[in-house]
């Protein structure tokens, strides 16, 4: 029955208590609020000395030639393993755009190899060159400043003068802007780039590192890719510390690249530009040469006019001539490609001329298109390249197709030319009375018109690569110029502001938590209630000043509430007793845990309730209750056990400070466990129920002796068991667990002892108990 009224004081062990879990760290909120503060601190500081990093990103479309309305449709195929090399093109473009050569071109046009920071105080920021209050002109030639590694300080003193320092920032001396300095391999002249140049504190570091170096780096900063698979729009981003520099090298990258493709798709004029000047020249000096042999010629024969009845007999052979010279043009440029083609083995071949034959233009085109994107896909790759072998293959049977067709129309237009020299001779048979004049002129004028015709076309055909060389349309197009924002991506004030709140709380829990866990003593009414479902009757605080008695009447401190309670709980579980005397023992598991001072200031709690109390020390290994009393040693229980003719009257003592009786635990015997299962201590207990309303025993700690499970046979109305908070080690409540389990401690109940008042569970809290403010915390007077 006793045990069922018991069961509404304790809870399941198994519950998880979320409040206890919180309070266990809310109890340590200085240590947050000092990670906190000290994580906010640090952040700033990170945030004030960190460089910024901002996203520049740029769009293009490229304009890929192979694609088309056939290759958008067949590009749906491409997940089938169809049409796999519809964006080939488009690949090599992306391939183009992350050249090393490109870069290379990009850096040297900024001159990104030389470098600006500004030092103020522990910040060291990259500044643009355009934020300078001064510019560096070098005067040292490119080639020596690309290989060059080298840095110095600018510090400005005044509107005309600066300071230079060397890299360890050892002054170098005053310089007047405008002065050349040389500093080694390199000289330069600094010239403020505002009138009135501020003076400051601030250094400025010019850093000059080899081109190779910077293009490589700013090759793997930049990252291309495209939009999606299936667009040809490409998005190129860079972050940097320097916006406005970021922005300047994507604009230039997209530059430098259209600047490249045009002057690519401008090979084949300028090739064929070169080819008709060179021709001009040539024929110029032909035509110059007949027109002073014509002069001459009729200055020496006195030649005037045709006579008119041989016009209409050269009238036949003028439409012969005309002819005749149709296929001597066509003869002389078939000899000059030839002869370009044998010469110019790896040129493109000039188009356009007027030959006759339209496949011949064909493959020449097609020639053309292959060369040109041979030369720049090899930009990119090596000569093992399975691509740029394939064109190659390409290249030279198309050569050989074109040899053999310029061989072909050579050939057709000789037979043509003979047939037409078979019928001028008709003709000219018919002429043979003219003078022999008429047809020495007639065989000048046919010359001087043959290359005139020439010199006629090929002027217009010069015109018209001129103006197919001014319509080159660049590769791409800039849909988005490159821009950045001006918040940074790196480091976000935000995120490191929330992460450092979190580290701040992180790192006290971490601690408080790894420290709990590796804790294995007892701290709190609720760390027993987890671990043993045995009732727990009393909370005792921890005693500081090191009294041993602390109860005492008339006496209201937190201490004295605790006996209370105590006092109230053990009536309460010895209700079910008839008997008018009530038996209490008190033991522990070890010693030390303050079941002697228990057991003496729960005989004076129940002293000052009218009820009559016999303290006896049963602990005779350790005895205490002399010394914590403060009473000289007198005979005791073991002399009472001992000697059979001694009276039990003659062994109590009355403590006037307590108002209690008290038999004291006498002599230490050497064989302790012999003398409890004395008969005489059966006496001892009749005794104490005859004349006393409570009867305590101090008992020995269970874990170290038997004594105290000997002495509970003689039928004990309870068994209080003191735990100590802060000193028992977890793993020794077992040792009360298996008492109760096994039944060997009767009625057994457990007390707390040393708990930090805040932890106590009600007395705490009654508005009645002393509580000096002034004597608190400063974090409790809140």
């Amino acid at each position: 029955m006793i045990n069922d009224n018991n069961k509404a004081i304790y809870e399941d062990a198994n519950t998880i208590n979320f409040r206890e879990f919180f309070e266990k760290f809310a109890f340590h909120w200085k240590w947050f609020s000092l990670g906190i503060i000290t994580m906010l601190v640090l952040a700033f500081l990170y945030l004030r000395y960190t460089p910024r990093q901002y996203k520049v990103s740029a769009t293009i479309l490229v304009n890929d030639k192979n694609s088309g309305e056939l290759q958008s449709e067949l590009s749906a195929f491409q997940d089938l393993g169809i049409m796999s090399d519809v964006k080939s093109s488009f690949n090599n473009e992306l391939g183009i755009l992350k050249s090393r050569t490109l870069a290379m071109q990009v850096a040297k046009d900024l001159k990104l190899n030389i470098s600006f920071y500004r030092k103020d105080f522990m910040k060291v920021n990259e500044v643009y060159k355009d934020k300078l209050p001064f510019k560096i002109k070098f005067l040292t030639n490119d080639t020596i400043l690309n290989v060059t590694s080298l840095s110095f300080y600018i510090h400005p003193i005044s509107e005309t003068q600066f300071l230079l320092g060397n890299a360890e920032e050892e002054s170098l001396g005053k310089f007047t802007y405008g002065e050349t300095v040389a500093m080694g391999s390199i000289d330069f002249i600094v010239t403020p780039s505002i009138s009135g140049i501020p003076i400051s504190d601030e250094h400025y570091k010019v850093v000059i590192l080899p081109i190779e170096f910077v293009a490589n780096q700013f090759k793997n900063m930049i990252k291309i890719a495209p939009v999606d698979e299936k667009s040809s729009l490409i998005d190129l981003s860079i972050e940097y510390g320097v916006k406005q520099k970021a922005e300047h090298i994507l604009n230039n990258l997209v530059k430098i690249y259209n600047q490249n493709a045009i002057i690519d798709k401008s090979t084949i004029a300028i090739k064929t530009n070169d080819f008709i000047g060179e021709r001009l020249v040539v024929i110029s000096k032909d035509l110059s040469l007949l027109d002073k042999s014509v002069e001459a010629f009729k200055t020496n024969n006195k030649i005037t006019d045709v006579k008119t009845e041989t016009g209409i007999i050269l009238s036949s052979s003028s439409e012969i001539n005309e002819s005749i010279i149709a296929l001597n043009t066509q003869l002389k440029l078939v000899d000059f490609v030839g002869l370009y083609i044998n010469d110019n083995s790896e040129d493109l071949i000039p188009v356009n001329l007027g030959l006759s034959d339209i496949s011949f233009s064909e493959s020449t085109g097609i020639y053309n298109e292959i060369l040109l994107e041979r030369k720049r896909i090899s930009k990119s790759s090596s000569t093992k390249n399975p691509v740029l072998m394939n064109l190659d293959e390409q290249l030279k049977n198309r050569r050989a197709s074109i040899s053999k067709s310029l061989v072909n129309l050579k050939s057709t237009l000789n037979i043509s030319l003979q047939d037409l020299k078979a019928r001028e001779k008709r003709i000219d048979s018919e002429i043979q009375s003219a003078p022999k004049q008429e047809r020495e002129f007639v065989e000048m004028k046919r010359q001087q018109q043959i290359i005139e015709t020439l010199y006629l076309y090929l002027l217009e055909k010069r015109e018209e690569n001129s103006i197919t060389l001014a319509v080159t349309i660049p590769n791409s197009k800039i849909i988005d110029s490159a821009f950045g924002s001006n918040m940074p991506i790196f480091p976000v004030p935000r995120k490191v502001y929330f992460l450092a709140i979190l580290i701040g709380m992180g790192i006290p829990f971490g601690v408080i938590f790894l420290i709990g866990l590796f804790d294995n003593k007892v701290h709190t009414y609720e760390d027993l209630e987890r671990e043993l479902k045995i009732p727990i009757i009393g909370d005792i605080p921890i005693i500081k000043s090191g009294e041993r008695l602390v109860f005492e009447e008339n006496e209201r401190n937190l201490y004295a509430e605790a006996f209370h309670l105590l006092r109230t709980n053990i009536n309460f579980m010895l209700a079910g007793i008839k008997s008018t005397s009530k038996t209490i023992f008190v033991t522990s598991t070890i010693s030390g845990e303050g079941k002697t001072f228990t057991a003496i200031n729960l005989a004076a709690s129940l002293t000052l309730s009218n009820k009559k109390v016999l303290l006896v020390g049963a602990d005779i290994r350790n005895p205490k209750l002399a010394a914590y009393l403060n009473v000289p040693l007198e005979k005791g229980l073991t002399h009472f056990l001992m000697d059979t003719e001694l009276h039990i009257e003659s062994v109590i003592q009355h403590i006037k400070s307590t108002n209690f009786d008290m038999i004291q635990s006498g002599l230490n015997a050497p064989n302790p466990s012999a003398l409890l299962m004395n008969d005489r201590f059966k006496e001892v207990m009749a005794y104490g129920k005859k004349h006393y309303d409570f009867v305590i025993f101090d008992t020995p700690p269970v874990h170290v002796v038997a004594d105290t499970l000997l002495l509970s046979e003689n039928n004990a109305d309870l068994v209080i068991y003191v735990v100590r908070a802060n000193y028992l080690d977890k793993r020794l409540l077992k040792v009360p667990k298996k008492m109760s389990d096994e039944k060997r401690l009767p009625n057994m109940a457990l007390v707390i002892n040393g708990t930090a008042p805040k932890n106590g569970y009600g007395y705490g809290y009654y508005g009645y108990l002393q509580d000096d403010k002034s004597k608190r915390p400063w974090h409790r007077k809140i």
